[in-house]
C-alpha cells in the first residue's frame, strides 16, 4: 500500500464507528512499571491504533513565565533523538501516521495515530517515544517558534473576540493560574530561553505525572507493551501538586475595552464547576437548555429570535481540575450592546429562579442522550475521553452510565444547582467594541486593566 493510500485509509477510519458490541467501550486500566496510569479500550474492528499521553503540564504550571507550557509542547515535535522537525514529519508521512501536541490550562498532550501493521506502527511508536523523552529543544527551532508565537500574539491583539476571551478569563480568575492565556504574553514569550523549556520538561514530563490512553486493534499484552515502551524513557518523577482552589468572586466586575470594530463583543462569566463535580450533570443539562444547544436554547430564543440582537449566542461550563469558567457570550451592534447584555442577565436570572419547564427538560435529555452515541463513535473520540477520564480520575463507568445519569436529572436539581453555583450579582462582564458601554448596574465598579 502506498503512503498516499494509507493516509486516505486513516482519514476514513477516523470516522468509522466502533462495532455495535463496543457502543459503550469497556475500559481496562493498569500502571506501567515506572508509574504511568494506562487506560485501554480494545477496538478490533479497525486496523489502527490511537494513543494519547497527557501530563499535568498545562498552562496553569507556567508560573511567572506565561506561554512556557505551550511553547514546550510545541517544541517536542521540532526535534527529538537523532531527528529534526523535517525528519520527524517525513518518517511519519511516509507510513501515513500522525503525531501532534497540544496544551490547555490543565494538561499537555502528545497524540499519535497509525495503522497497526508494520512499518507504520513501529515507526509511530519509535518516533513518539523519542518525542516524549528526548526532545532536543534546538536553539534555532526555538527562535523560529518563538517568533511565530510573537506574530500570533500580535495578531490576537487585532481580533476583538480574542481580546475579549483573554480578558474575561482574567476577570473571572483574578490571580489564579487559570487567569493567564496558554499562549502567553509577548514580553514573557520573548524572554523564554532553552533552559526554561528543558527545566519545564524535566519537571513535568514524568511517568508519575502521566496518563496513557490507548484505543485500537491490540491485545491487552500488546497495549501493555506499547504503554511501557512509550514511558520507559521518562523519569518516574512525581505527580503534580494540586492547584489552588478558585476563589469565589468578591463582587461584580466590569471591564470595557475600546476597539475599532464594527460590532461589540459581550462576555459574562463566573467560576463554574470542576471535573467530577457533584453538580456536573444538573449543570450540564441545565446549560444545554440555557445556551448550550445552539439555536433552540433559551438564550437564542430571547436574544436572536425575539429581539434580533445577535446572530448567535451561547453559554457553557468548562470543567477543569479546579473550577473552570461558566461563560455566556455574543456579538452585536455597538448601539445594542447594553440591551443585549441586559437580556443575557435577565434570561440567566430567570433560569436560576425558575429552572427549566418539564417540556424543556424532556427535550434536552432526548437531545443529549440521542446524540451521545455519535460522540463516542470513533477511535479518535474515544481516546480523548479516555485521557480525560484518566487525567481527572473520573469513574471508569463515566461513559457507560452517561446517558443514565443525564436521564435522571430533574428540573428541581437543575434549579437548585444553578441557584447555588451562579450568583447574578457577582458576574464578571467584559465588552470589546467601539464606544464600549458595559451597561453595568449603578454601583458596579469597573475592573482595572
Amino acid at each position: 500500500m502506498s503512503a498516499k493510500s494509507r493516509i486516505v485509509l486513516l482519514a476514513l477510519l477516523l470516522w468509522l464507528p466502533l462495532s455495535a458490541a463496543q457502543a459503550t467501550p469497556a475500559i481496562e486500566t493498569w500502571e506501567t512499571p515506572n508509574g504511568a496510569r494506562v487506560l485501554f479500550v480494545a477496538a478490533p474492528a479497525l486496523p489502527m491504533v490511537d494513543v494519547r499521553v497527557v501530563f499535568a503540564a498545562g498552562a496553569s504550571r507556567d508560573g511567572a513565565r506565561p506561554g512556557l507550557a505551550s511553547l514546550t509542547a510545541a517544541m517536542l515535535t521540532q526535534g527529538a533523538g537523532d531527528w529534526d522537525a523535517d525528519a520527524i514529519a517525513e518518517r511519519l508521512d511516509d507510513v501515513g501516521a500522525s503525531l501532534s501536541t497540544g496544551v490547555d490550562r490543565d494538561m499537555a498532550s502528545v497524540a499519535g495515530r497509525s495503522l497497526t501493521s508494520e512499518p507504520a506502527y513501529g515507526r509511530l511508536v519509535e518516533t513518539m517515544t523519542a518525542v516524549l523523552a528526548e526532545p532536543t529543544f534546538a536553539e534555532a527551532d526555538l527562535a523560529r517558534l518563538r517568533e511565530n508565537r510573537l506574530i500570533g500574539l500580535r495578531r490576537d491583539e487585532q481580533d476583538p473576540g480574542t481580546v475579549g476571551e483573554k480578558a474575561i478569563y482574567r476577570q473571572v480568575f483574578g490571580d489564579h493560574p487559570y487567569a493567564a492565556d496558554p499562549s502567553g504574553t509577548s514580553a514573557a514569550v520573548a524572554a523564554l530561553t532553552r533552559e526554561d523549556l528543558v527545566a519545564f520538561h524535566r519537571r513535568w514530563y514524568t511517568a508519575d505525572n502521566a496518563v496513557v490512553a490507548i484505543v485500537g486493534a491490540l491485545e491487552r499484552d500488546q497495549a501493555e507493551a506499547l504503554a511501557t515502551r512509550l514511558t520507559a524513557g521518562l523519569p518516574r518523577g512525581e505527580a503534580a501538586p494540586a492547584l489552588p482552589p478558585v476563589a469565589d468572586p468578591a463582587g461584580a466586575a466590569v471591564q470595557a475595552i475600546p476597539f475599532p470594530s464594527s460590532q461589540t463583543h459581550v462576555y459574562i462569566g463566573q467560576p463554574g464547576m470542576r471535573r467530577g463535580d457533584p453538580d456536573y450533570f444538573p449543570l450540564y443539562v441545565g446549560n444545554h437548555i440555557l445556551g448550550g444547544s445552539g439555536l433552540v436554547s433559551l438564550l437564542a430564543e430571547e436574544v436572536r429570535e425575539q429581539r434580533g440582537l445577535s446572530y448567535s449566542v451561547y453559554s457553557y461550563f468548562l470543567p477543569l481540575a479546579e473550577r473552570g469558567p461558566f461563560l455566556m457570550g455574543l456579538q452585536t451592534k455597538a448601539e445594542q450592546a447594553a440591551e443585549a447584555q441586559a437580556v443575557l442577565r435577565e434570561t440567566l436570572g430567570r433560569f436560576i429562579a425558575e429552572g427549566p419547564s418539564d417540556e424543556e427538560l424532556t427535550a434536552a435529555v432526548k437531545n443529549i442522550t440521542g446524540g451521545f452515541p455519535l460522540r463516542i463513535a470513533s477511535n479518535g473520540s474515544i481516546v480523548q475521553y479516555l485521557a480525560v477520564i484518566g487525567f481527572y480520575d473520573l469513574p471508569l463507568d463515566h461513559l457507560e452510565r452517561f446517558s443514565e445519569r443525564i436521564s435522571a436529572v430533574t428540573a428541581e436539581q437543575i434549579r437548585d444547582a444553578f441557584a447555588r453555583r451562579i450568583d447574578p450579582e457577582r458576574l464578571a462582564v467584559v465588552t470589546v467594541g467601539p464606544n464600549p458601554d458595559p451597561g453595568a448596574d449603578p454601583g458596579v465598579t469597573p475592573a482595572d486593566g
